[in-house]
């Protein structure tokens, strides 16, 4: 009999690479499919953060309960997770949208159970593969720290790959389906050549010589601890992504590109980290205990105070007219110096032994916990109740205190370079205020660079900021004026107003979007307004509103409802609820998540709560492919300026209405045309010149009218925005 050969244990770390990218392709898309079905809340976001995090520790338990058996086939059942894994990939897109429609009204407790039902089986399969892949190399190469930091490696460093692949390539060119179709395919192939490897080779778990001769090494240092400590390595870690998301978010302007860009320099950090472990492993420099916690305690306090200066850091780059991406390394090295962790946790506490998958599982899985910890703490609690500034003093000095922890046995290899990072954490943390002052007016990338922000309210749904002119920020991006002035109009205000030469009288009116509330505060004193229904998805608006008396009487105006929820859902939730007007003051076309409010599958969601008759009118931004989309769900369209106006009926503009409507129209009791204002008629004149029909050949980006007819003409080669394409995001 021709026993097989065994292959290399470097063989594998190619299909470990291609199933990191797949991973990474099916979070990116599968989280922007259900935010699109559930929300982009925050709420939202935990849940679907949660599960993620939830099935890839027990995927990691489960593995390293299925290594220890010596006679399951390691790099077969490797070879079968990821073909499970494809296969649920290909149909997964289809089946959101079905669970999605099926489950619409549902309490959000019974959203939640749902969200996390459907990521649980593919991210259970996920979480198994690093046990399982860990174990079988490990019998090979006898060795935890090389085999574990090298498989980490190619595994994260693929994942890192596929964020840079998706923000600039695959999300642009191949969309929502074609991305899930290329990580499918990549798992089918992974799964058949592992297959195929399995029939061909000899499985290393079949030598008991081997096993005997790992099982007489011992751990350096116990489980316990280690776990512990990979439970906070990762709680540091991930709260420190959610700090840094929040700073990039607002310095880009929050641009689709921005999260993918981040995250793949923070796992590309994590996997150079990782391989750093593998050679210093591999060379024999952490064979004592206390080489690895001298180590690990200067991996953690200069991984702290790295993380602490991205903040500043970033501002100072944008002040000296530097793009954000050029601070990524900074994120990269912060993360790789803390992600090391993990691997070198292995390394100390794990003997190179049959039993490796099962107890590299439970640091797997300790890591996992520390990391939905830091998420949900930070994100979900913190940033309700504490400034950036503060978080990053908090998790600065617990950094130094795991530090002082690991150092307080005495003298370590080290020891000397770890107090001075202490010292540096200490001096940090007492500079914050000078280090992190001003910070949002130093990351703003519009202009009025020199306006001070006179209010800044931060919360975990995001941070709204105003200068002193009365300028509102969300996210880092315009978001219009306190002003309800018609004829001291800076913030396009005269376009609410354009509502009132609509001859139809609209009673039920739903407005998806606050902001200053200027325009809620218009369209609720329409004349014929009878209830204005407000969802807003951040209710730090109405902290800022309260403040500005312009719009204050919003908050206590028996017409007007407000709703603290994401849009889309709120309309999903509700679809027996119809309106005579939908508005939207949508932000930018290219920001992220724009596409859940300006797609097709969005239009067509609108029409369905309009009675007949009734208009959607919306913000394009000037986006052909949102004047597209328009038009193609709704026969009847009238563009004012950036503003699209939507119906199943024919829309026309009176010029004789809106000034009858004008004459009798009071906001908070002041009319809104005086009448002892010599100066009104010739404005209101002026105002209409905005309102007039344009010429055969309109303008794209004019402040006039054009119609339906004409846009239909211009636009015929334009694409259309779908959940799927997801307009210009990527663009």
């Amino acid at each position: 009999m021709i026993e097989r050969p065994t292959l290399r244990p470097s063989v594998y770390y190619l299909p470990f690479f291609v199933s990191g990218f797949a991973a990474l392709l099916y979070q990116v898309v599968w989280q922007r499919a259900l935010f699109a079905l559930f929300g982009v809340n925050i709420e939202s976001v935990t849940v679907i953060v949660t599960a993620f995090m939830i099935g890839l520790g027990v995927g990691s338990l489960a593995g390293g309960r299925l290594s220890k058996r010596s006679r399951v086939p390691l790099l077969g059942t490797f070879g079968l997770i990821e073909l499970c894994v494809g296969a649920f990939g290909l149909i997964s897109l289809p089946l959101f949208r079905f669970v999605g429609s099926a489950t619409a009204g549902a309490p959000p407790t019974a959203i939640a159970a749902v969200a996390m039902a459907l990521l649980l089986i593919p991210t259970v399969l996920m979480g198994s593969t690093l046990p399982l892949l860990a174990a079988h190399v490990v019998r090979s190469t006898g060795n935890v720290g090389e085999s574990v930091g090298m498989l980490y490696f190619v595994n994260t460093y693929g994942s890192a790959v596929a964020c840079f692949a998706a923000a600039f390539v695959v999300m642009r060119t191949l969309g929502e389906s074609g991305a899930v179709h290329l990580a499918a395919s990549l798992n089918l192939i992974v799964g058949l050549g592992a297959l195929l490897g399995q029939r061909l080779t000899r499985d290393p778990a079949a030598s008991d010589a081997d096993a005997h001769r790992h099982r007489s090494s011992e751990a350096a240092l116990a489980l316990s601890p280690a776990l512990a400590l990979a439970g906070v390595c990762g709680f540091i870690s991930l709260a420190y992504e959610i700090v840094w998301y929040r700073l990039y978010a607002f310095a880009s302007g929050d641009a689709a590109r921005c999260f993918a860009a981040l995250l793949g320099a923070y796992l590309a950090g994590i996997a150079f980290g990782s391989v750093g472990i593998r050679d210093m492993s591999r060379r024999g420099f952490l064979t004592r205990p206390r080489a690895s916690l001298g180590l690990l305690a200067n991996l953690i306090i200069w991984a702290g105070v790295v993380s602490f200066l991205v903040g500043p850091l970033v501002a100072a780059a944008l002040q000296h007219h530097l793009v954000y991406q050029t601070t990524l390394p900074l994120v990269a090295l912060g993360a790789g110096l803390m992600g090391a962790s993990l691997p070198l946790l292995s390394h100390a506490a794990i003997a190179p032994g049959d039993d490796v998958g099962r107890r590299l599982s439970f640091l797997y899985m300790a890591n996992i916990v520390g990391s939905a910890a830091g998420s949900l703490t930070v994100g979900f609690v913190l940033m309700n109740y504490a400034s950036l500034q503060h978080i990053a003093v908090m998790l600065l000095v617990a950094s130094l205190a795991v530090t002082a922890w690991l150092l307080r046995p005495g003298r370590t290899p080290g020891m000397r370079v770890a107090m001075a990072g202490l010292l540096c954490a200490a001096t940090l943390a007492v500079c914050a205020p000078l280090l992190y002052g001003h910070l949002y007016e130093r990351l703003l990338m519009y202009d009025e660079p020199g306006l001070p922000f006179e209010h800044v309210v931060e919360n975990r749904s995001g941070v709204i900021a105003v200068s002193s002119n009365g300028t509102v920020y969300g996210g880092g991006v315009y978001d219009g004026k306190f002003n309800t002035d018609l004829f001291h109009d800076t913030n396009g205000i005269y376009r609410a107003f354009a509502l009132s030469a609509l001859p139809r009288e609209p009673r039920e009116v739903l407005m998806v979007g606050l902001s200053s509330g200027s325009w809620a505060q218009v369209i609720v004193n329409h004349p014929s307004v009878a209830h204005l229904t407000i969802v807003e998805i951040n209710p730090g608006y109405l902290e800022l509103i309260a403040r500005y008396p312009a719009v204050a009487s919003l908050l206590h105006n028996p017409k007007v409802t407000i709703i603290i929820d994401d849009g889309r859902r709120w309309l999903i939730s509700h679809p027996a609820r119809t309106f005579d007007l939908t508005v939207m003051n949508t932000s930018v076309h290219q920001r992220a998540y724009s596409t859940n409010v300006l797609s097709v599958e969005f239009l067509q969601l609108v029409k369905r709560h309009l009675n007949r008759g009734g208009v959607h009118y919306y913000n394009t931004t000037y986006s052909e492919e949102a004047l597209h989309a328009g038009v193609s769900v709704f026969p009847y369209a009238i563009r004012i300026a950036n503003f699209l106006a939507v119906s199943d009926s024919p829309l026309r503009l009176d010029r004789q209405v809106w000034q009858q409507r004008l004459a009798r129209y009071t906001i908070d009791g002041a009319p809104v045309v005086r009448p002892n204002d010599a100066s009104a008629p010739e404005s209101l004149r002026g105002i209409w010149a905005h309102l007039d029909e344009l010429s055969a050949s309109p303008s794209p980006a004019s402040d006039g009218v054009e119609t339906g007819d004409s846009l239909r003409r211009r636009l015929a080669r334009a694409a259309v925005i779908t959940d799927d394409n997801m307009g210009s995001e990527w663009q």
